[in-house]
């Protein structure tokens, strides 16, 4: 049928109409709340790319995380500054590090918070690199022991994710075997399968004192020009034990969002980072952008993308307008 018989628009006109048929809808229970917890007592540090956010010491991190929960927002990725930092990342395996210490003072508090620990070595190294150097290259195969002990010991603290973030190739199967080998064969492992090396991770290096001091990571995160490359890397992950599998970042990579949901019709996860975060805050300070529109209307292309499960800095924002608050 063609115009005039069809008329598209007649199913516009009636609020309630639009309603009704209304494709994609987001939830609140879509949204994870990324945070960064840093050492000392009553710190809350605002981080000066990303409006809105803060490195918090753990007991500040709690009562974010109450408020949240308030929110309906019960989902959070946990990200950690520690207080010294060494070559290979090993800080981050101990069982005092300070994101084992968040992880057990968010569970002693609240009783129905989803906790994804971020598994990468870029935060806890002095080099920036999210593995171990020789010969001045991200060696893989090193860098494997100390994700598997790292996510081991996120797992004795009681994460409920673990999230795999470094790119290495064959780390999903290392850190399966690992966590199955020390009983917690029920801890699923969300994997950042198509991690591209992305200009769009600006904000949260100073957020997360993990900027590279040298070279860069394209020699571990995707060419932004490859999308048949990113299925390859899916497709392993899969293979390898992943039960949840991410693309980072999320805005310029919509279209690997729908292939991932299509051709694997998995659980799948997007990571709407930092830079598309503040460039929507940036604009909206300016008074350039509607910004609460423009954000929901980020968020909503996102799941009709494909994912599942979006990971966003914008997430209490989001809550309050989906909650009729706003």
């Amino acid at each position: 049928m063609a115009f005039p018989d069809t008329r598209l628009r007649r199913l516009r006109y009636n609020k309630i109409v639009r309603q009704m048929v209304t494709e994609t809808h987001l939830r609140v229970d879509d949204l994870v709340y990324p945070l960064f917890v840093c050492p000392g007592e009553n710190v809350k540090k605002p981080i000066s790319s990303m409006p809105g956010n803060y490195q918090m010491s753990v007991d500040v991190l709690v009562e974010e995380c109450k408020r949240a929960a308030s929110k309906g927002v019960k989902s959070i990725l946990l990200f950690g500054i520690p207080e010294h930092k060494d070559e290979h990342g090993h800080v981050a395996c101990q069982s005092n590090g300070i994101v084992q210490q968040a992880i057990r003072a968010i569970k002693e508090a609240i009783d129905d918070m989803l906790i994804i620990a971020d598994v990468c070595n870029c935060e806890y190294t002095t080099h920036g690199h999210c593995g171990t150097i020789i010969d001045n290259d991200v060696d893989n195969d090193s860098t494997l022991k100390t994700l598997a002990q790292q996510s081991v010991s996120l797992a004795e603290a009681g994460a409920d994710v673990i999230a795999p973030s470094d790119m290495m190739d064959g780390r999903v199967a290392r850190i399966r075997a690992a966590l199955d080998e020390s009983g917690y064969e029920k801890l699923p492992i969300m994997s950042y399968a198509a991690k591209y090396a992305s200009g769009f991770y600006g904000p949260f290096r100073e957020a997360a004192e993990s900027a590279p001091q040298f070279g860069d990571r394209s020699t571990y995160q995707m060419n932004p020009a490859n999308s048949d490359e990113a299925m390859r890397e899916i497709a392993a992950d899969i293979e390898e034990g992943a039960d949840i599998v991410m693309v980072k970042p999320a805005l310029s990579y919509l279209d690997i969002i729908y292939r991932t949901k299509n051709e694997f019709e998995m659980p799948t996860a997007a990571y709407n980072v930092s830079g598309e975060f503040s460039m929507v805050k940036a604009a909206g300070a300016n008074d350039w952008i509607d910004e609460q529109r423009v954000m929901m209307e980020v968020l909503l292309s996102i799941k009709r993308a494909g994912a599942d499960i979006i990971i966003t800095y914008h997430a209490l924002e989001a809550a309050d307008i989906l909650n009729g608050q706003k």
